[in-house]
């Protein structure tokens, strides 16, 4: 008798694009290890990722404004359930694989630093393995999650989660969706939180781009999924028109000078990486005073300065100012 995995893998071979990733075909796991008789190695790897330690924690790390003053502004957590949106509904539009997207997707980002793209600066330039937060994302879900195990996720999902970023190139079509989901995702929720900031107004938008994707945070969404889908349809590549994907550069450098380098929006951004580094510094010189997990990590032959930026790292905004506080902050004394 079929198990419900069988059935749905079977499924998936009826209903899928044969541009799809099947379940049935991954690569595998680092550890081999028994099937789940009710769900399939990616819908597995899913639930294995919104159930991990480093998951929740980006619920408290930035996005691109610092500690906003506002409930309504991006974190990290919502910034990945916007990518994990958008690539679904493309992908279920080219019928490939949602769960493998949605893995991808709630995984590409774990490896972030506290205080968004300042964290992570400030580790790389201190750090003499350097710090890139898609490849400390897989060496988040391979080694750091389950005190030392990792998540044993499929290839798949590494590789889509390693190549996330504009340079990546991944494997898979379901990588790809992520890859491109991810920017339109944040070129769309970073404007629309520069607006409600007063950073910037809608009619900012400069006509040339706005002719073509749209004058409004939700037309352009709407606008980018559905050039991706048109224009991919039936293709084994993920892909935007030429006019599209010429106006989406365009309005990410837009970005860059009226958002991301915004003086204003990034004024706080020179503390954060001077706390950042201080900490890092801390612990390199201290090592005792890291969690017995990470310690591990020093036992089993992992450099010092990696296993600093794998805790340094792997903290919230909030957690890394309360460990800056209570290592350089004078306390009141009491007797």
């Amino acid at each position: 008798m079929k198990t419900i995995r069988e059935t749905l893998e079977e499924r998936e071979r009826e209903n899928l694009s044969p541009f799809a990733t099947l379940s049935v075909n991954s690569n595998g796991r680092e550890r081999e290890e028994e099937q789940c008789d009710i769900r399939p190695v990616f819908q597995r790897d899913r639930d294995r990722i919104i159930h991990c330690k480093s998951f929740r924690r980006l619920k408290d790390k930035t996005q691109v404004f610092l500690s906003p003053e506002g409930d309504h502004y991006r974190t990290r957590l919502t910034h990945t359930l916007e990518v994990s949106q958008n690539a679904r509904t493309i992908a279920r539009a080219l019928r490939l694989n949602e769960e493998l997207v949605e893995a991808i997707a709630l995984g590409h980002d774990l490896g972030h630093t506290p205080f968004g793209h300042a964290g992570e600066r400030a580790l790389n330039r201190i750090c003499p393995h350097g710090f890139v937060h898609s490849e400390q994302s897989v060496r988040t879900v391979e080694l750091l999650e389950k005190k030392g195990r990792g998540l044993n996720l499929t290839y798949e999902v590494r590789d889509g989660i390693r190549n996330h970023q504009t340079k990546g190139k991944p494997h898979t079509l379901e990588g790809q969706i992520v890859r491109l989901s991810d920017k339109i995702a944040y070129i769309h929720h970073d404007m629309d939180d520069a607006i409600r900031g007063g950073i910037l107004k809608e009619s900012d938008v400069p006509k040339e781009i706005g002719d073509v994707i749209g004058y409004t945070t939700g037309e352009r969404l709407d606008h980018f999924i559905h050039d991706i889908v048109t224009t991919s349809l039936g293709q084994n590549e993920i892909k935007m028109s030429e006019d599209v994907e010429k106006a989406m550069n365009a309005i990410r450098t837009f970005m860059f000078d009226r958002v991301y380098l915004n003086p204003v929006a990034k004024a706080e951004e020179g503390k954060a990486e001077y706390l950042v580094e201080t900490l890092y510094t801390h612990y390199v010189k201290n090592v005792d005073d890291l969690p017995e997990e990470y310690l591990n990590l020093l036992s089993i032959g992992e450099p010092r300065e990696k296993v600093v930026c794998d805790y340094v790292g792997a903290m919230t905004d909030r957690f890394a100012v309360a460990k800056y506080d209570e290592l350089y902050i004078p306390k009141s004394w009491n007797f």
